[in-house]
């Protein structure tokens, strides 16, 4: 929730309560301060956000955004050596990271999401139009977000060795009370709750340099101090001394108790209101007086309003779907949720509302459908399963999932309705209790099967095992893609990623951007995250490694393919003139094309010459390098 405005107001209006600190300092003196037999790293809470211009955990270096790669090209996957380095930066500095996700949009704060959500759809349209008119990646000004870029990072926190949560409520309590019983040194984000809170300091993630350390402390002590320096005295003003003293303390305890502690439920629900907690009715101020004292009670009152919101919000949890699957499954699926390991399942089980942030996608562009639509079967298949348990019983009240998808129109004003549709698992107990608590071949047969029935990909379980799972999976998403030409230039990318150094990935050199090439890189991460959503869902029959961007998707290696592929250039170029390369692909495209033609799909190889934008001048056309 927050304070809006809140940090500006402190940056601007209370300098001292804006303390210059240096981590690795603070680091030393926290772990000094510990108990003997304590562990000496410091605890450093990391709130992370779905929202992307909250996602700060990905590269905190500064306060517009956040950079991962380079933007609409490079950072639609790749490999995950950010985090290490992130990790690496503040391990050397004596701090652990605990990163924490939001792991649900309340529906009190959906307004504010789809408001979001269609500020950034109008970024992304001025950002294809930059690249059809000057085929180049756009500068900073019009930088967007990777698609999927909040789904991956959870996991890639993982993969570094830190704890990671996902949050089942109003994420921002959750950090900080998580703070405030494990002693953390500190929390790293860009919230005024937590400036807010009686929980550990805040520091400004904005204001960070990774180096050296050095950020910005919100002291929440000095904030209490301006106030009652900066207020009392011109309120009480021509008072007896009697008067004053009633009139100063009313005044100074109850906010000083709101800007410095997680909110007492007797304040909450107290006889008396909020602002009149604030300041007291019975003083006599001047006009100005007046202005200045409803300016700051304005702004406690907004203070005490979110710190309330979340404390509600704690208290009402969502109410599963109990009648459609057992208590076990619950539990394990609160568990999995909580340990950011069961996307995707929580959301439909517990919620009965799913939602996808925007996607880099060209409105103007009506060849290609929405990814929202393109993956609709997939989900549906994924509903089904969880919610029809495996048989393929009456559909009575069975509830429709509520979608909440951004895509071209869209307005957003109500969700989807989306029904589930079952799979025929031909078993005649509870299926995903077996799926997901049984042991055995036959379960593990049964894991695989169910997985690739959500993508009609049945016959690709001859390969598990044959071929490693990275590329199962990308041969599997690609199948149910099945964008005729496009399928070469997702499936060579696949190939040859594996034998890419991250140097070689970051020094491709693309002649030219391509929008349809920056819109299909975007929907192959988004059907990632459905395959990750369909392997929790029938239990993990594939290592959630193998589904990462960074094992099967580099963004500026599949457009360089998708370049080659549509410019004629043979298999032989495609695969690098790499013979195990392109062996393998021939074995995966002969699969792919056996696969659709089984179901009533004709693969055709129609180069499509993409359209090359004039681009500035002076910008060699191979290399993408600029002339002298």
């Amino acid at each position: 929730m927050g304070v809006k405005g809140l940090q500006s107001f402190m940056d601007r209006c209370c300098p001292e309560a804006c303390v210059s600190v240096n981590l690795r300092e603070m680091s030393r003196q926290h772990a000094a301060k510990r108990q003997t037999g304590c562990t000496t790293t410091a605890n450093m809470c990391f709130p992370s956000h779905h929202d992307p211009h909250l996602l700060w955990m990905v590269w905190p270096a500064c306060a517009t955004g956040t950079r991962v790669k380079t933007g609409c090209v490079g950072g639609s996957g790749g490999s995950n050596g950010w985090a290490e380095g992130l990790v690496e930066a503040f391990s050397s500095a004596g701090i652990r990271l605990v990163f924490f996700f939001d792991g649900v949009v309340e529906e009190q704060k959906r307004r504010e999401w789809v408001k979001r959500r269609c500020r950034v759809n109008g970024e992304i349209s001025k950002l294809f139009r930059h690249i059809k008119a000057q085929g180049e990646q756009p500068g900073r000004e019009l930088f967007c977000l990777p698609s999927g870029l909040a789904t991956f990072h959870t996991l890639c926190s993982q993969v570094t060795g830190q704890e990671v949560f996902c949050s089942v409520r109003e994420a921002d309590y959750e950090i900080a009370s998580y703070a405030r019983q494990h002693g953390s040194m500190g929390i790293l984000g860009q919230d005024s709750d937590f400036i807010i809170y009686d929980s550990a300091p805040c520091f400004s993630v904005a204001k960070l340099r990774i180096t050296a350390s050095p950020t910005v402390m919100y002291d929440r002590q000095r904030l209490c101090q301006n106030h009652r320096t900066d207020c009392c005295p011109a309120t009480t003003a021509g008072l007896s001394p009697r008067d004053r003293q009633t009139p100063q303390h009313t005044l100074v305890l109850p906010r000083g108790r709101w800007y410095g502690c997680i909110p007492p439920r007797e304040l909450c629900v107290g006889q008396r209101g909020a602002r009149d907690w604030l300041i007291p009715q019975t003083l006599n101020l001047s006009a100005a007086s007046q202005r200045a004292t409803e300016e700051r009670r304005s702004l406690l009152f907004t203070t005490w309003r979110g710190s309330y919101s979340a404390l509600v919000t704690s208290l009402h949890l969502p109410l599963p779907l109990k009648k459609h699957v057992s208590s076990e499954i619950l539990k394990a699926c609160r568990e999995k949720h909580v340990a950011a390991e069961g996307f995707m399942v929580y959301s439909v089980l517990c919620e009965g509302v799913i939602e996808c942030s925007n996607t880099l996608e060209d409105e103007e562009d009506t060849e290609l459908l929405p990814q929202a639509l393109v993956y609709k079967p997939c989900r549906q298949r994924i509903y089904g399963l969880l919610l029809f348990n495996g048989h393929e019983g009456s559909r009575v009240d069975l509830p429709a999932i509520r979608e909440w998808f951004v895509y071209a129109g869209n307005a957003l004003k109500e969700p989807d309705m989306v029904h589930p549709v079952p799979i025929s698992l031909q078993y005649n107990q509870p299926v995903l209790d077996l799926l997901w608590f049984g042991n055995g071949p036959e379960v593990s047969s049964l894991r695989l099967k169910s997985f690739l029935s959500m993508f009609d990909c049945q016959e690709l379980s001859e390969l598990y095992g044959a071929v490693e799972d990275s590329l199962l999976a990308a041969l599997c998403l690609v199948t149910y893609i099945a964008l005729q030409e496009d399928c070469d230039a997702y499936l060579s990318q696949a190939v040859c990623l594996r034998l890419k150094s991250q140097k070689e990935l970051q020094h491709i050199k693309l002649p030219f951007l391509c929008s349809r090439a920056v819109q299909l890189g975007s929907l192959y991460v988004r059907g990632l995250a459905h395959l990750l959503g369909a392997n929790c869902a029938s239990g993990g029959p594939l290592p959630g490694t193998s589904l990462m961007p960074w094992s099967s998707f580099d963004g500026r290696l599949f457009h360089s393919k998708y370049l080659l592929a549509h410019s004629g250039s043979d298999n032989t170029v495609l695969l690098d003139r790499d013979p195990f390369c392109l062996s393998q692909f021939l074995c995966l495209r002969e699969k792919l094309t056996e696969t659709c033609r089984k179901r009533g799909r004709v693969l055709q190889s129609r180069p499509k010459a993409p359209q090359q934008a004039p681009g500035p001048p002076n910008r060699d056309r191979h290399t993408g390098e600029t002339k002298d």
